[in-house]
C-alpha cells in the first residue's frame, strides 16, 4: 500500500510543479490553489510512504516520478523543447526508480 501511495504522491508532485509554473508567481488563483492542494497531498503521501519505505528510497522515487512527469508534460504541451536525448535521459530516471523498487 505504501508503494502505491508513494507513486501517487510522485504524480501529485508533477501536478503541483506544473501548477506552480502556471500560477504566474501566484498571480493566477486557479493554478495557485491547485498548487497548494496538490503539494499538501503530495507531502502527506510521501510522509505516509516513509512509514514503510526507507527515507532515501522514498525520496528518490518521489522526486524521480515527479521530475519525469513534469518534464514529459512540459514537452507534450510545448512549454519545453523535446528531444530524443531528453527522452532517453528521462527513461534512465524511470529505470533507476524501478531499480530502487526491485532492490528495496
Amino acid at each position: 500500500m505504501e508503494w502505491i501511495v508513494l507513486v501517487l504522491a510522485g504524480v501529485l508532485e508533477a501536478v503541483w510543479a506544473t501548477a506552480l509554473a502556471a500560477s504566474n508567481n501566484f498571480r493566477r488563483p486557479g493554478p495557485s490553489m491547485v498548487f497548494v492542494a496538490a503539494m499538501a497531498a503530495s507531502m502527506a503521501g510521501l510522509a505516509y510512504a516513509m512509514t514503510a519505505v526507507p527515507v532515501g528510497t522514498a525520496y528518490a522515487v518521489w522526486v524521480g516520478i515527479g521530475a519525469v512527469l513534469t518534464a514529459a508534460v512540459a514537452m507534450a504541451t510545448g512549454a519545453e523543447k523535446a528531444s530524443l536525448l531528453k527522452a532517453a535521459l528521462l527513461a534512465g530516471i524511470v529505470g533507476c526508480v524501478v531499480g530502487l523498487k526491485v532492490v528495496g
